[in-house]
């Protein structure tokens, strides 16, 4: 199976800007990354027209990625359910300009808000999640991009942390504009067979971000990679494999991310060394580092 290997921005800074991706796009494109993960945090941080543009001339797939901040929330109880669909759609248009066909992210609530729920409470917050989503997957499917909701470990929502509990919320919307975003991360902390979920999320992978587990660079953990590549590749999934972690430089991010220490010697060593060791693993698989094209991107 032919993936793109790509890489997220917050690997480097946060927000991204203009400036900072006319800086960081050619280094990465220069990296021999094929795609780019784009943060959008708030609207306006970044012209989506003029990262086309570069893009283009660069040769990266461009994947957006939404962040579910204080206040940004589907679920009445945890924020401003209007003001967040106008952020998502903000997030759709944006997509739709840069030419991206995915834009994932935990969209259902504020990251790092949690509390008990009971069966019952929880049927109700599923039930509001689909009806605050409804419109959003309706405009995806409109413009052509698709949203990629993402489990989160326990300790940065108690909302959706499974691909179980993200097929159950999810399951009359997901189709031709809403899949699941699986994260490795968050895999190896709660399912207890990372493979087997990713197995079971089947046809509903939109996207996939990687990392070690401890966020540092693939390869230099203890994630088996062989296995998390066959069960993607048994669920049929063709398209980014992007590489998400975190600079401990920008305070902001760093304390979002629980970034407390380096997670390589360098940033562009974390990302140079994830991309040399998955695209090593993936022709020893018998696969070519592909261009940046697929079904999914």
């Amino acid at each position: 199976m032919q993936r793109t290997i790509g890489v997220n921005t917050w690997v480097w800074t946060s927000p991204l800007t203009d400036e900072s991706l006319a800086s960081l796009a050619p280094r990465i494109a220069e990296m021999g990354f094929g795609a780019i993960e784009l943060p959008l945090e708030n609207a306006g941080d970044w012209d989506a027209a003029r990262a086309r543009d570069l893009l283009q001339r660069l040769g990266l797939v461009p994947v957006v990625v939404g962040a579910m901040g204080p206040g940004r929330s589907l679920v009445e109880r945890t924020g401003n359910v209007p003001a967040t669909q106008e952020y998502l759609r903000t997030c759709i248009t944006a997509a739709q300009t840069v030419g991206a066909s995915v834009i994932a992210g935990p969209f259902y609530a504020p990251t790092g808000v949690t509390w008990r729920m009971t069966p019952e409470e929880r049927a109700e917050v599923s039930a509001q999640l689909r009806r605050n989503l409804r419109p959003l997957v309706d405009e995806a499917v409109a413009t052509g991009v698709m949203l990629a909701v993402e489990p989160l470990n326990r300790y940065e929502t108690s909302v959706i942390n499974t691909v179980e509990q993200g097929l159950d919320a999810l399951a009359p919307l997901l189709g031709e504009g809403l899949g699941l975003a699986l994260d490795t991360y968050h895999l190896n902390i709660e399912e207890k067979k990372p493979d087997a979920a990713i197995r079971a999320a089947g046809r509903h992978i939109a996207h996939v971000q990687v990392c070690g587990n401890d966020r540092g660079a693939v390869g230099d953990d203890h994630t088996d990679w062989p296995a998390t590549l066959d069960a993607l590749d048994a669920a049929g999934y063709d398209g980014v494999l992007g590489l998400e972690s975190f600079t401990g430089e920008n305070a902001t991010i760093a304390v979002a991310a629980s970034v407390w220490r380096p997670l390589a010697p360098s940033q562009d060593a974390l990302a140079e060394r994830s991309l040399a060791y998955l695209a090593a693993l993936q022709a020893e698989r018998g696969t070519v580092h592909p261009s940046p094209t697929s079904s999914h991107q």
